[in-house]
């Protein structure tokens, strides 16, 4: 168990951004979910704006270092795939 002040303030630390980092990646998959819907409904335009509105959150999860850069990477390109083939 921690027994240093430092480690103490360590767990604390920890827990509040573990909550953080819970909640951006709920609002990134969410974000992600909007497009992946409106590619299955087919529409082309909600589709290309539902993926304008993902980039910037992906992107800011890379920037928080909550998603790998690859990662967001990968996502973005086979969205964006997916919404041109519409």
């Amino acid at each position: 168990m921690a027994n240093t002040p430092q480690a103490r303030k360590r767990i604390r630390r920890n827990e509040r951004r573990a909550l953080i980092n819970t909640n951006r990646m709920s609002r990134i998959r969410t974000f992600v979910k909007k497009v992946e819907s409106a590619i299955a409904g087919g529409d082309k335009t909600a589709a290309s704006a539902a993926l304008k509105e993902m980039q910037p959150e992906l992107a800011r999860g890379v920037a928080r270092g909550v998603v790998h850069k690859n990662t967001a990477a990968r996502k973005m390109s086979r969205l964006s795939k997916r919404v041109s083939a519409l």
